[in-house]
């Protein structure tokens, strides 16, 4: 849970800001719509993903089986540059969030404060250059920092709301100014279905559950084939994930919308003004202000560890897509499977995202939000099929009714917020470009990773090759009657000059799925 944590539970860094600029005084409201999104819609879809797969391959993995040949290819580099993005924006952002923590703090030299872009790529150097080295302990590093920085949130949280039980006129401003905007219940929850998307980027973390499932504990009779115990520990590992980071986000949104001006949230200017204290790190904010300095320090501290520690989870992650789908599909070389080329690259990347977004925490959180969306809209479509597949009228219809509502959040979040989508569209074109090149490079090439025989085939070899020499001829039948064999073996001995007292095999090999690059035999 703490793995899936680092990346999940991490966003409370930036999340409260990044909903109060999108919500104002509904950002509550939009949370506890988020919150339901993700106890009703992502939970349930994340559950049967780890029931359907439950040795983390995860969602794209279920819509590869369910979608075969070209289109299912096709469709699974597509959903790969999505994920490439998520992955990419959740280093990029947690390392500029780290930033925006380090030249916020009152113990920070006053130069950091015009040096936002080179202290993030420096971080993200520093990230590449681990992932160098190798990256190993990743599991205690995670517990403890998820432990300290959840119990440091609970302290600042619980501290916020008792300002606000100290000051209850700020709980009556607060409302008082909902209904003087809004004017009913009714209206605020229809405005916050239309402002939540923006907050979409705290569903973050559930495609690595998933992904974690292989060093989830089982129980002693699981089948490997079909391990139940695992299985029913991943979906309590969601559950307590969910629940946890539900309560955060309420609990963290309530507080800093109550408690912090708006206009120090505000985002950096485009001509060079100076970002609110409050953006990119809400939270942040009220620890130092309610809690002092050396706790907010300490806090401080926490938040960028959590957030460095996120972005080496999506560098792990990274380093899985590749070599899980491309070289197995005839897409990328060989050479792709190593881990360092690949954290050469995929640095490289993060320094022209920083660089794009000018290591702004709030320009990057729409992309984010798309590459998350995005993903869990695909695990939502491949529940549905899989259930559907089942012939349950009722459960397919729940996972639609998901379905349809996740990607009516990524359309509007693409709408409002494009940059995602040009992100995700480089990904996609770089995968698919290289791919096809790579593809048509390697088409010479010997596809057959192993050759299994059953008895019948062994059979035929053990009495062809008794005492003599066994000759295999290659061979593409086309009526499988016994004049095509014997011209066939005629012309093949005449060619190739095989003695007649030499037996001969055929050796046939018919190619169910051609979009396969390597496969056993």
């Amino acid at each position: 849970m703490c793995l899936t944590g680092v990346d999940y539970f991490s966003t409370l860094g930036y999340q409260p800001g990044i909903a109060a600029l999108a919500a104002g005084a509904l950002s509550p409201c939009a949370t506890l719509i988020l919150v339901l999104l993700t106890l009703f819609g992502a939970l349930p879809i994340y559950q049967r993903v780890a029931r359907e797969s439950p040795h983390g391959e995860g969602s794209i993995s279920m819509l590869e089986h369910l979608l075969p040949w070209w289109q299912g290819k096709l469709f699974v580099l597509v959903l790969l540059g999505f994920l490439a993005t998520d992955f990419i924006i959740t280093i990029t952002l947690s390392a500029a969030d780290a930033t925006a923590h380090l030249i916020e703090n009152p113990f920070a030299p006053t130069f950091f404060h015009n040096q936002a872009v080179p202290i993030t790529l420096i971080l993200l150097a520093l990230l590449g250059a681990v992932f160098l080295k190798g990256f190993k302990e990743a599991i205690g590093i995670a517990v403890g920092l998820v432990i300290l920085y959840l119990a440091l949130n609970a302290v600042v949280i619980a501290a916020g709301i008792g300002q606000i039980a100290i000051h209850p006129h700020l709980f009556i401003e607060w409302k008082r100014a909902l209904f003087t905007v809004h004017g009913s219940p009714l209206a605020m929850f229809g405005v916050s279905l239309l402002l939540f998307p923006k907050l979409a980027l705290g569903l973050s973390g559930f495609e690595t559950g998933v992904a974690m499932m292989p060093l989830v504990k089982g129980e002693p009779g699981d089948d490997e084939s079909r391990p139940l115990g695992k299985i029913r520990n991943t979906q309590h590992l969601l559950f307590t994930a969910a629940v946890i980071m539900s309560v955060f986000l309420i609990a963290s949104a309530f507080v800093t919308t109550l408690l912090i001006p708006a206009a120090d949230f505000r985002s950096p200017g485009p001509n060079g003004e100076f970002a609110g204290p409050a953006n990119g790190r809400a939270l942040a904010y009220l620890a130092h202000r309610f809690l002092g300095n050396g706790f907010g320090t300490l806090y401080d501290i926490s938040t960028i560890a959590i957030l460095w520690f996120a972005g080496a989870s999506a560098m792990a992650g990274l380093l899985n897509i590749v070599p899980r789908y491309l070289p197995r599909y005839g897409m990328a070389p060989e050479w792709t499977r190593a881990a360092r080329p690949l954290v050469l690259i995929y640095t490289a990347i993060a320094f022209a995202v920083t660089l794009l977004f000018k290591a702004g925490v709030d320009a990057q959180g729409g992309a984010y939000a798309t590459g998350v969306l995005v993903v869990i809209t695909s695990a939502a479509v491949a529940v549905t099929l899989a259930v559907w597949r089942t012939r349950s009228a009722a459960a397919a219809a729940a996972f639609c009714l998901i379905a349809v509502v996740f990607a009516y959040t990524t359309v509007v979040n693409i709408i409002e917020r494009p940059d995602g989508v040009k992100i995700a569209a480089f990904f996609i074109s770089a995968i698919v470009i290289v791919s096809l090149v790579s593809r048509v490079w390697r088409t010479t090439e010997l596809r057959t990773g192993e050759i299994t025989l059953d008895a019948a085939a062994e059979r035929f070899i053990d009495h062809a090759a008794r005492g003599k020499a066994l000759r295999i001829i290659a061979n593409q039948p086309r009526h499988c009657h016994e004049a095509e064999y014997s011209k066939r073996e005629r012309e093949q001995r005449e060619d190739n000059g095989i003695p007649p007292e030499d037996r001969v095999l055929f050796l046939e090999i018919y190619v169910p799925d051609a979009s396969e690059f390597s496969a056993e035999l």
